[in-house]
Parts: C-alpha cells; structure tokens; sequence
C-alpha cells in the first residue's frame, strides 16, 4: 500500500510530503486547491505520460517519490519480472519499495525503483500491480468493448496471454496459406524458370573442379607439338649432341683434376662443375619424362573443345564465370526445394486448420468462463445499485457470438442496464442520464473492487454527481473496502457524507505567498475535521454546520462494530 508521497516543483506544489495509512483516506479541500494534484503526481510516479507541463514554473525539474509497503505474497508473484528487470537488490527488502521520477523543463524523464534506474515501462508494469485508479469518468470505459470485455475477463481470471498468442499463431497460418494461394501464378512462373535453368546445368553436369582440370588438359594438348619440339631441341642440346652442355662440362672437369695437385685453388672450381653437371643430368631426366608423357590426341582436343565451348556458353548465358557453375547449381536446386516447401498448400491449409483448432479450443475454454461470470456480476452489481438510488434497477452482461472470430473471442461484451423497476435493460451507450452511469460505474468498482489484487484502490471524484443517501451509501462502500485487511481505499471527493467515513483525513489547501500559488495536505482530526465537513456542507461554518458535521462522524462509524484504526490495521 502507499506509505508516502513526496513531490517538489511539480505543477503547483513547491515541496510536499503526505503520509497515508491503511483503511480508507478522503481527500477534500476547496474547488481549485489541487486535489487531483497528489492523484496526477502518484500516476506519473507509476510511469505515466511526463510533459513539461509537470514541472512547476520557474524550477529546473519536478520531482515525484512514492513510497510502497509492498506485501510479500506480491513480490513472490513478482519475483521472476524481478529478477529479469536486474531488481534483485530490491527484493532483499520486499516491505518498503520506492519509486522515483524526474522530470526536466523540456518534458524529458528519468526514473528509479528503490534506486535502481529503470524505464517508464517497468513503472507502469509495477503500477499496475500496486495501484487501481478509478476516475470520474470511469462510466465512459464501459462503453468501449474493449475495456467491457477486459474487466469481464480479469473478474473471471482469464488467461488472455494463452488467448492472443493461439490468436496470432492462427493469424500467421493464415496468412501464410493465403499468400501462397494469391502468388500460384508468380510463383509457377518462378518455379518453371528455376527447373528450365537446373535442367541446363544438369546436361552438363559441372563437378566442382572440373573446369580448372579440364581448361588445364586443353591447355597441355593444344600445345602437344610445341612442347614435344622444344623438349627435343632441349635434349638434344643438353646431352644428346657432341658438343652438347654435360660433354663440355665433362671435358673441362676432365682437363682440371690433374693439376689439382699443382694449384689446389681448382678444387673448388671443379665440385661447381661437378655439381652443374648433375643438375643438367637431372633437367635432362625432366625431359624426356615430360616428352614420353606429350600425347598428340586430336580426338581428345576435340572433346575438350565441345564441352569447354559449352560451358562457356552457358556461363555467358548466365552472366557467372566458368568456375561458378556447379556453386550456381546447387544454389538453384536449394531455391526449388524452398519454393516447393513454401507452395505446398495442402501443408499450409493443414498449419492453419490445426492452429484454427487450436484457437477454438482456447477460445471455447474462454467463452465458458466468461458465460460462468457474466450473471453473477451482474447480480453483484444489481444489489449494490439497490443502494445507489437505483432500487428496482438491474444490470446485466450481455455475450454476443460472433459471425466471424476476432482476438478477444467467440463473442463480444455488452453490459446493459436499467435504472428503474419495469424499464428494459438497454446498453449503457443508449442510457441518457449521466447521474445514472456515474452510479453504476461505482456499482462497478465497488463490485470488481472485491476481487483486486491491487494493495491500494483510488477514487477520484468518481461520487461527482450524488448526494443525499446516495452518498451516505457510498462512503459507507469505501469504508467497507477499507476495512478489508490488506486494503487501502483513496478517495478524492466534495461530499462530507464520503469524507465522513473514511479512517483518515486529509485537507488540501491552496495558498498564495508573493504572487506564488501552492498547495499543502494536511491531515485533519477531531475539532478540524469537523470544521472541514461543515465547510464542505454549507460552504461557510457555522455551528449548525458543525452539528451537522459532528452528527455525520458519529452516524459514519456507527454501523462498524469495532472502528478499524489506521495504526491497527498497519500492523
């Protein structure tokens, strides 16, 4: 629940610290004073939308702090996001959670949990979690199917996840099938392209290597007779003639060794000739291997020319070098392979039917929990309109099915009501008195109220429009709320009957120091907050106002058998 809430420099509030307790709060003060203030302020704190708007004029940044006692069940619920949003310093004290937001003079915001900066998101997500805020023209929510539907399900504990994500997997099945039967034409066109080329590269057949294989062998037969003439000629010089290189080497090797002994300098000229003379032997066993392996194979020439000739036609068919043909085929045929996979309708149809199936299943588990629902909360909302100043009136939830299935379901959601006995329940669109929806939207609260998760449930200005038992009813209500363990009910109202029955009070003032407008809270008991109900009675006190106060005090905690104190219920 909240235990604090502290604003400097936003809107109209220099500094400002508020203390809240358990049980249920009003919040009153003058038309104008800044009520709606500390409501704004904790909503920006909870991550909503910041504009420059929040930031007091004249002062660099605003400035909001809210302080949470979190209970422990909630935080065991919490403690996966917890830990995923890098909070795990948070959790090792789950009582007191913080949260922390600044905004600058040009709109832009930062934000903390207990510290740790985080995004609005993560605020909101805690919010959510933590506060449940009701305004004044909550009725105006009750119009829209969406939200209709969405309080029907969150009183019925529907698994609305499970329900969007069979919704989207029947989507994407759907789409997908649909698609493929729109491209039949583009996508036959693609596919006989792609088999007329594979079929190309399939008479030839390209191994991977083969080109560099091949364009080498043409290479060594088109030059058969070049390479045997020079070998020849190369023998023949070498060793084969009379005065070839190894027999002059071997005739100066011959006249040197005798007359090493007279000048030993010519022993190393001699191992130079002798080591010369081996590698011309070993150039000339190259040689001849290199002319007994030319073959002068026309026959072959030929073949060679053919199939090169028609690789080369294909590559510039195809715009790709020789040597990527066979890269090229294998590229295709994966293509054609995917193209079948992806127009295969009879799989497609067979994806969606089975999501479709899916879907339904979840979707007839919904309507089931929603047909469960619907009429016992329109019989918890039918009584309590009975106290409202609608006696004789009814409520009902209204299940429509649906010619074609939209995300939220088989059917949509209508609530209808009747204001009095003997009128016919209409929607709440068609009903004209705006008094009449304002009540029922409190009828609404109050009954889904009962089921919340959320710690601390606010009220802001939702009893505008009611007065005399009405109102005494609705206090009554949030006292009610309040007095449930683990509750805490704000209130901002004009009525003292409302007031009157809250466990704690506190007055919002508006004050003017130099020309500077501000606001303060503070909290109001005994003589001064009598004074405050006898304002809010009669505009002026008087002491007939303060008797009418005193005597509202009295008759406002007179139905409770044991008054529920804010300190008591803290513990």
């Amino acid at each position: 629940m909240l235990r604090r809430l502290m604003l400097r420099d936003f809107v109209i509030v220099t500094a400002l610290e508020v203390e809240f307790h358990a049980g249920f709060t009003a919040l009153t003060g003058e038309t104008g004073a800044g009520k709606s203030i500390l409501i704004d302020a904790l909503q920006l704190a909870l991550g909503g939308r910041a504009d420059a708007g929040a930031v007091r004029e004249g002062a660099v940044r605003a400035d909001i702090c809210a302080e949470f006692e979190m209970p422990k069940p909630l935080v065991h619920q919490l403690q996966d996001w917890i830990e995923e949003a890098g909070l795990e310093q948070a959790a090792d004290v789950p009582c007191l959670w913080m949260l922390r937001r600044v905004v600058d003079a040009q709109g832009k915001s930062r934000a903390w949990i207990n510290g740790i900066p985080c995004t609005a998101t993560q605020l909101r997500f805690l919010g959510d979690h933590l506060v449940d805020i009701h305004g004044q023209h909550a009725w105006q929510r009750l119009t829209r199917p969406d939200a209709v539907c969405a309080l029907l399900d969150e009183q019925a504990n529907i698994d609305t996840v499970a329900l969007k994500l069979a919704w989207d997997k029947r989507q994407q099945a759907w789409k997908q099938w649909q698609q493929a039967q729109a491209k039949q034409a583009d996508l036959q066109t693609e596919r006989e392209r792609l088999q007329w080329q594979i079929a190309e590269l399939e008479k030839l057949k390209p191994g991977d290597d083969e080109w560099q294989q091949i364009d080498a062998e043409h290479q060594r037969l088109a030059h058969g007779q070049a390479i045997l003439n020079a070998t020849q000629l190369a023998l023949q010089a070498v060793s084969e003639e009379n005065q070839s290189a190894d027999s002059q080497i071997g005739l100066a090797i011959h006249a040197l060794k005798p007359l090493v002994d007279v000048d030993a300098r010519l022993a190393s000229a001699i191992n130079e000739l002798i080591a010369v003379q081996a590698q011309l032997q070993d150039a000339v066993h190259s040689l001849h291997a290199v002319f007994r392996g030319t073959d002068l194979d026309p026959d072959r020439l030929q073949t060679l020319d053919q199939r090169m000739a028609t690789w080369l036609g294909l590559a510039r068919r195809f715009k790709q070098t020789p040597e990527n043909l066979p890269n090229l085929l294998k590229t295709w045929r994966l293509s054609l392979a995917q193209l079948e996979a992806s127009n295969d309708l009879d799989t497609l149809a067979h994806n969606y039917t089975q999501a479709d199936h899916h879907w339904r299943q979840v979707a007839e588990k919904v309507t089931s929990q929603r047909t469960d629902i619907a009429p016992k909360l329109a019989a918890g909302v039918t009584a309590t309109m009975q106290t409202l100043g609608m006696a004789g009136g009814r409520f009902q939830v209204a299940l429509h099915p649906l010619a074609e299935p939209q995300s939220t379901g088989l059917e949509t959601v209508e609530f209808l009501m009747a204001g009095h006995e003997g009128n016919t329940p209409k929607p709440l669109a068609k009903v004209a008195s705006g008094g009449e929806l304002s009540r029922l939207a409190l009828a609404i609260a109050v009954t889904t109220l009962k089921s919340t998760s959320s710690p601390t449930l606010i009220f802001d200005e939702i009893d505008a429009g009611i007065g005399g038992q009405v109102a005494d009813t609705v206090g009554q209500l949030m006292q009610q709320l309040g007095n449930r363990s683990g509750t805490q009910v704000l209130s901002v109202t004009h009525l003292a009957q409302v007031a009157a029955c809250a466990h704690q009070h506190l007055v919002i003032n508006k004050k003017v120091n130099q020309g500077v407008v501000s606001s303060d809270a503070q909290a109001v008991e005994g003589e001064s907050r009598q004074q405050e109900l006898a304002r809010m009675i009669g505009g002026s006190v008087t002491q007939t106002s303060l008797a009418h106060a005193q005597h509202m005090l009295s008759q406002a905690h007179a139905h409770v058998h044991t008054q529920v104190k804010p300190e008591q219920q803290a513990a």
